[in-house]
């Protein structure tokens, strides 16, 4: 039986199969700097792939297994795809000339979820290039991915040469891997050296339709050395940006609702810094944050103006805190199963108490807030059932577009070929086209990135798949992306909790418990049809 530790961390393989691997920095070469940096993450062993068979020893706590030498690009892939099919934790590949941040690793190794993520580098305009592949993201998820053959359109960022794979995707890299280094071998991909083996992988996982959560660099660096001259002014440029800071940064959310985003989290990281010099736990903000909806609700049954007014303010400091709870959990990532069913299942409960509160002091039928016990409960009732219904027409969804993306169906993801340069990942192809000519060597080169991509869309991944695609309802989600108002208005419209938190606690104080419940019937009928709208375009998207 597998050891639990060792299965929740990290294996490691470094890709150092370029020169640039070997360039000087104050840590000795690149190559140094790096398994350094590894040896203070969660990574239990290092595997290094490289042109030479010598032996390399990693400072620090990590096990170095060594340096493999290797003929070239298919037989690095065809490593890579031996420590997939033999790893119990996830995979870490890494370019080995990569100079990047500590912590922007650790956006990667150190996540809890484990799961497949990319560093890449959000928003650019960058020119095409091998060691800036170009990627199209779309709703926090790599959507497509290029190399020097294969294209991308519409891209908006840049892959940085990190990318870890989780445990339920390893057979699908070991897949991967193996048919790139059968095209590879057989001259598919042209002139291409062993430094694009991770963009390679990158691309088969993303053709493959595994979900790759894009980990966006922020204001830490990342990037691939070239020269000397790279290095030597790359490694100063490390210096210039407080690693904490932008790890506080990297705990709230960039793509959240509009009130979360101006009415919180414009403000919450003092409080997260805070509860971290305190040593306070994100299951300890929860219970914080329950208490506080609990006397928002007793505060509420009363009746009274006065006790309407102080349970609005008790109401958005519980949803303060509510927030603080994720963000404490990404920045001290003390993040658990436990704590994440205990924040969405608290969730729900305080917000039916409060439900409950506000019907209580309105049937008390008080003068001064109009209240009276006609209909009060129906609403209360009404609104609770509309909300459960919201978030069954969500999970639900959300489940059966697991199920498909694991049976394939075209709407969640479909497959693209390795074998063809073009972005287009409409038809459903297999991994690889047994007959299906290749393209000549060096056609398909990579676009320029013609497009903005917007840093946090807010879709789900797989609303659409190219450029053009999809139905009238997905190219319409689409278009309303790329300006600001239109976006916002979007996440506005689906009642998120964050507006459902201010909108009780604005007309409870100003109006009454009936305003409340008619209100939240309104808008969160008109928010269930546009998800549910959306949800039936994107699931019969192609």
């Amino acid at each position: 039986m597998p050891d639990s530790h060792a299965a929740s961390q990290t294996a490691a393989v470094v890709l150092a199969t370029t020169e640039a691997s070997a360039l000087r920095c104050p840590a000795g070469t690149l190559l140094d700097r790096l398994t350094g940096q590894l040896a203070t993450l969660s990574v239990r062993e290092v595997h290094v792939v490289a042109r030479s068979s010598d032996i390399i020893h990693a400072p620090g706590g990590t096990h170095m297994i060594g340096a493999e030498g290797s003929r070239g690009l298919a037989d690095d892939l065809r490593r890579v795809a031996k420590v997939a099919r033999s790893s119990i934790g996830p995979v870490l590949l890494v370019a080995g000339d990569l100079v990047a941040h500590t912590e922007a690793l650790a956006m990667l190794t150190e996540h809890p979820a484990r799961d497949t993520r990319a560093l890449v580098s959000e928003g650019e305009r960058v020119a095409p290039g091998p060691s800036r592949p170009p990627v199209r993201i779309d709703g926090g998820n790599v959507a497509a991915a290029g190399s020097s053959f294969h294209e991308v359109g519409e891209a908006g960022g840049t892959f940085r040469g990190a990318l870890q794979v989780g445990v339920s995707d390893l057979t699908r890299l070991a897949e991967a891997a193996e048919a790139l280094a059968e095209l590879a071998e057989a001259g598919c991909f042209g002139p291409m050296d062993g430094g694009e083996a991770p963009q390679l992988l990158l691309v088969g996982l993303v053709r493959a339709g595994v979900p790759v959560r894009a980990a966006g660099l922020g204001r830490l660096h990342g990037d691939r050395m070239v020269e000397q001259a790279d290095v030597d002014s790359a490694v100063p440029r490390l210096a210039e940006v407080d690693e904490a800071e932008a790890r506080l940064d990297g705990a709230v959310k960039a793509n959240d609702g509009f009130f979360a985003t101006y009415g919180v989290s414009s403000w919450s990281r003092h409080l997260v810094k805070l509860a971290a010099r305190l040593g306070l736990t994100p299951n300890a903000i929860t219970g914080m944050s329950v208490g506080l909806a609990a006397l928002a609700a007793i505060w509420f049954s009363t009746g009274t103006r006065q006790a309407l007014i102080a349970g609005a303010v008790l109401l958005y400091l519980s949803f303060v805190l509510d927030c603080v709870d994720g963000q404490l959990a990404r920045y001290t990532r003390a993040f658990s199963p436990f704590g994440a069913w205990l924040d969405a299942t608290f969730d729900r409960v305080k917000e039916y108490a409060v439900y409950v509160g506000l019907a209580f002091g309105y049937a008390a039928g008080l003068d001064a807030t109009g209240g009276g016990p006609d209909g009060i409960w129906g609403l209360a009732v009404a609104a609770m059932i509309l909300q459960l219904l919201r978030h069954v027409i969500d999970f639900s969804y959300a489940g059966a577009r697991a199920d498909a993306a694991r049976v394939g169906a075209a709407w969640a993801r479909t497959p693209g070929s390795l074998g063809d340069p073009a972005d287009d990942t409409r038809r459903p192809v297999p991994l690889r086209e047994p007959g299906r000519q290749a393209a000549p060597a060096g056609a398909g080169a990579v676009r320029a990135a013609d497009g903005g991509a917007e840093q946090g869309t807010g879709r789900a991944a797989g609303d659409g798949d190219g450029p053009g695609t999809g139905n009238a309802i997905v190219r319409l989600s689409r278009t309303m992306e790329k300006a600001s108002p239109t976006r916002w208005f979007k996440k506005i419209i689906v009642l998120p909790i964050g507006e459902r938190m201010a909108l009780i606690a604005v007309t409870a104080a100003l109006f009454n418990a009936r305003v409340t419940f008619v209100a939240l019937l309104v808008w969160g009928g008109i928010a269930a049809s546009y998800t549910l709208a959306g949800r039936m375009g994107r699931s019969l998207s192609r």
